[in-house]
């Protein structure tokens, strides 16, 4: 990874960072086999209902985000929900299966929305932290190596998805290609990102497969450098916010190989004859884009592609923020537990 500072000036908010993401594969590849029981009843449910409503606030939607269309695949009619939304304008929990993400399981729309529906028999949470609110008030997936302590999401989203992938395996999606990239990630220099967006005073993020990714990294982004960093998906930046791009403008694509992998490179080629920075996290096999930084990984798709990209994406946004913030890692503003709405 590129420092900015010397490992002994380190922030203490990155090191804890470093001591999560140092232990979240081999976390996450616990998570997998120790959750496939409850797994198989999830699973059981999601057949027999047919529908998913998939509720978490932060890091936990931005999972949710990035899993919905894998559901949606196996045939599981998937919708992705903020809990806060779900509170003020619900959508009907009736014949659909509920799960809902909370890697501590105490979050402040998690508490009121089991005590204003009290749940139901087909309601599950996915949390790290057994012993939560969450994990008592609804029968639960829990990740292996206990609460996140560190401030900006990592090892809670690479947990988080292989409790995903436990399901998604329940249900007839093969987990072996996720797995292996688990157990051998790759090692990508991020040195050449890093310069591209050295002087850009934001960045947007987007994805058409992989978007719920994009948005994991952007509210990584937000909560370290403090930059107001966001995520469109493609179509939607496509549409009108093409208006903002410019050389101050940093923008991230990710680009997977599935059939969404054309329309990720035409917008390269775009964001690039505006003059803003970009770069690709590329899982497709298909060639580089000219002007743009490419970040290279083995052709992938589904959660493969999301744990190939991920830890170095994480790298990113913490060697973006270290450049930015003195003391990058802890909040200001924010707690690791938000518990008041």
């Amino acid at each position: 990874m590129t420092m900015t500072v010397s490992q002994d000036n380190r922030p203490a908010g990155l090191l804890a960072i470093d001591r999560e993401m140092a232990r979240q594969n081999a976390d996450a590849i616990a998570s997998f086999h120790d959750n496939a029981e409850r797994a198989a009843v999830v699973a059981a449910s999601l057949r027999e209902n047919g529908q998913v409503l998939l509720l978490g606030m932060g890091g936990s939607h931005a999972v949710n985000r990035a899993v919905e269309p894998l559901y949606r695949d196996l045939g599981i009619e998937a919708i992705a929900v903020t809990l806060s939304e779900q509170l003020s304008a619900p959508l009907s929990i009736h014949g659909r299966t509920v799960l809902i993400t909370s890697q501590s399981g105490e979050s402040a729309e998690v508490i009121r929305w089991f005590s204003e529906t009290g749940g139901t028999e087909d309601t599950f949470g996915l949390t790290l932290e057994g012993g939560s609110s969450l994990a008592r008030s609804a029968p639960s997936l829990v990740g292996a190596g206990g609460t996140e302590l560190a401030f900006a999401a990592t090892r809670s989203l690479t947990v988080s998805f292989a409790l995903h992938l436990a399901i998604l395996s329940a249900l007839g999606a093969a987990p072996e290609p996720a797995l292996a990239v688990l157990k051998t990630p790759v090692s990508t220099d991020i040195a050449p990102s890093l310069a591209a967006f050295a002087d850009v005073a934001t960045i947007v993020t987007s994805g058409r497969r992989l978007q719920g990714l994009a948005e994991a990294l952007a509210l990584g982004l937000t909560e370290l450098s403090r930059y107001p960093c966001f995520s469109l998906e493609g179509g939607q930046l496509r549409h009108g916010p093409m208006e903002m791009l410019g050389p101050k403008i940093g923008v991230v694509l990710f680009r997977g190989d599935d059939a969404t992998a054309g329309l990720v490179t035409v917008m390269a080629e775009s964001v690039v004859e505006t003059g803003a920075p970009v770069v690709i996290f590329d899982a497709s096999g298909k060639a580089p884009v000219a002007g743009a930084t490419t970040l290279t990984f083995s052709p992938a798709t589904g959660l493969a592609a999301v744990f190939s990209m991920l830890p170095v994406a994480q790298r990113l946004m913490i060697a973006f923020a270290e450049a930015r913030v003195e003391n990058a890692g802890t909040p200001v503003r924010s707690t690791k537990i938000t518990r008041s709405e």
